[in-house]
């Protein structure tokens, strides 16, 4: 099955992720599958004989629904944007060049063999797949070379449902022209709707879906009502502000910085579960000022990032608290930041031979090279970056890490507030996670005409 959406941001990811749960539940062996993914939130997992490898985090948090190991031919094709016109390429979880709107076409016709090669090799290890696309499917600038959306369906006869978000409006219109905008072959493998994020009583909707019904010859297989309690690792920085849990009274203050290039960010995920903090993202020096904790996240341009703190005076502010014995956490780019200085010898990030000053609040540097580092660490935790620290990553109240995801693990968090902030510790994030995705299966099972979806799959 192939879940399209009517526009970004629609409710892809989720419709999947809770599928996946609610197929697993069922005692379906199901992964998810995305075969191109733009996103600087991704995960390490097992790739081709078990070396590591690099995809989306949606589609490993989709393989955690699913109950089922996580691996690279969930998302074969991963694109870090490094440009408004170019992209670094993960390809099978290793990094392959870039692609540019140059070389689109050509590039994008290797990308989709890798792709399609990939579905049909997880296709035939599974009892289901459920694929997510990307973007809309109705993008008719970009059909000739998709291989994602309706390119993906035509190569696998696989049956699409379109989910939509009512919340933004014009759900109605979405759905009846991402139909009519498909030529017959491709709208012959659309069979149905789904509805996202409904506020009210969807009494109120039956006559619009019946109307759909009638004009577009397709069914609306149910309606997901919006739930507040749906925090998914998202994959991309649309939700930022969105992020924080309800903060007690009294908590103590965790700014994020939020880098223009940042990247991983839901390595704050876990803080923002915790009531004792009250976890905010900020671009302004004046919002550090009464921070207890400041946290410079990680990003895919350490280089362009650090000069933008510069610009804005965040470096100074950052420092300040530093100098008040108030404590900074630097992960992996953020980390880089705080050392002596950064080089670039061979030009990955900036002119080859580059050497920046770092904030100066750590005793280390960092060193870029062309080979990207990619490893697990239990009991959370990973790393994926290209440049080598060496030096101390402990100065007073200043400390970071070049492991993404280490405050997952709540012994690990735990102790880490305890030394920072004197906060204890209230929070699981495992069992948070968990809970979540069960909560999305539980939507799918109530909500949803699963038999008839799983009769489309069948």
């Amino acid at each position: 099955m192939l879940v399209a959406g009517m526009t970004s941001d629609a409710g892809k990811s989720v419709l999947v992720t809770g599928l996946c749960r609610a197929a697993a539940r069922r005692g379906i062996r199901v992964a998810p599958y995305k075969a191109q993914n733009m996103s600087n939130n991704s995960m390490v997992v097992r790739g081709p004989g078990g070396e590591p490898g690099e995809i989306g985090r949606a589609q490993w948090v989709q393989a955690l629904a699913a109950r089922i190991e996580p691996e690279v031919a969930m998302n074969p094709v991963l694109l870090k944007p490094g440009s408004d016109r170019r992209s670094h390429v993960v390809l099978m979880g290793r990094p392959d060049g870039e692609v540019s709107s140059r070389d689109w076409h050509d590039g994008r016709a290797r990308l989709a063999r890798v792709a399609h090669a990939a579905f049909d090799d997880l296709r035939a290890r599974v009892d289901l797949v459920i694929a997510e696309g990307a973007g809309s499917p109705a993008e008719i600038n970009l059909r000739a070379t998709d291989y994602v959306n309706m390119g993906l369906a035509r190569h696998g006869d696989v049956p699409t449902v379109v989910v939509g978000d009512i919340d933004r409006g014009g759900w109605f219109a979405a759905a009846y022209g991402t139909v009519m905008l498909l030529d017959a072959a491709d709208r012959a493998l659309v069979r149905g709707f789904v509805v996202n994020k409904f506020r009210g009583d969807v009494d109120l909707l039956r006559p619009g879906l019946d109307d759909l019904a009638t004009r577009t010859g397709r069914p609306t297989f149910g309606v997901l009502p919006w739930h507040p309690d749906l925090w998914l690792d998202s994959e991309d920085a649309l939700d930022l502000d969105g992020r924080r849990a309800p903060a007690s009274s009294g908590a103590a203050r965790v700014a994020v910085v939020r880098l223009p290039r940042i990247s991983n960010f839901t390595d704050v995920d876990a803080l923002g579960l915790e009531p004792g903090l009250d976890v905010r993202f900020v671009s302004d020096p004046a919002r550090l000022a009464d921070a207890d904790l400041v946290v410079l996240p990680g990003t895919r341009a350490t280089l362009a990032d650090l000069a933008w703190l510069r610009e804005r005076g965040l470096d100074e502010a950052v420092r300040r608290h530093a100098a008040d014995g108030r404590p900074v956490l630097g992960i992996c780019g953020g980390c880089q930041m705080l050392g002596r200085r950064i080089e670039d010898p061979d030009g990955v990030e900036g002119p080859a031979g580059a050497v920046v000053e770092g904030l100066g609040l750590l005793d280390l540097v960092t060193r870029f090279g062309p080979e990207k580092r990619l490893v697990v660490h239990e009991p959370a935790g990973y790393e994926i970056h290209h440049g080598r620290i060496t030096g101390e990553t402990e100065s007073g109240a200043v400390s970071g890490t070049m492991v993404h995801g280490a405050l997952e693990d709540d012994a690990t968090r735990a102790a880490f507030l305890q030394r920072a902030l004197g906060v204890a510790s209230r929070a699981s994030f495992p069992a948070a996670r968990e809970a979540r995705l069960d909560l999305l299966g539980d939507l799918v099972e109530t909500h949803l005409d699963l038999d008839a979806l799983l009769e489309l799959a069948r």
